[in-house]
């Protein structure tokens, strides 16, 4: 048994396939706003820093953005079996763009005062990997 497979019998873990391109382009300094254009599926690579300027910075932009990541993330999830619930984990980086927009969502709604899906969020986030929860927290 592996450290993410659920002991009561859950789904098992979605590992999202790995595109590392658009990591690499981001390493290397090209537009986050330049890769999400030219890329099909990028999957919320537009994570706190990388885009939208901070919650800090453009709030409206940044939630854009982090919805923007989610809801392509949920796309790219569906499409590896995903059902809707169980776990996402972290240490499996592919999955890493769609926690960060997971998490930029939660705290850009936060920022807009949208308290119930800050909390929805925040929740999904901890109920899909613990450890991206603490390790964004």
């Amino acid at each position: 048994m592996t450290i993410h497979e659920n002991l009561l019998g859950g789904p098992p873990p979605t590992h999202l396939p790995d595109d590392p391109e658009p990591r690499e382009q981001l390493a290397g300094g090209t537009a986050p706003a330049e890769v999400a254009a030219a890329l099909e599926g990028v999957v919320g690579q537009l994570g706190p820093g990388e885009g939208g300027g901070g919650v800090r910075g453009a709030v409206v932009e940044s939630y854009a953005y982090a919805r923007t990541g989610y809801h392509r993330g949920l796309d790219a999830l569906r499409r590896s079996g995903w059902k809707g619930h169980g776990p996402v984990p972290w240490e499996h980086e592919p999955n890493r763009g769609f926690l960060r927009a997971l998490h930029a969502l939660a705290r850009a709604a936060q920022a807009i005062g949208e308290q119930e899906e800050y909390e929805r969020c925040t929740q999904f986030l901890k109920d899909s990997s613990p450890t991206a929860a603490q390790t964004l927290g």
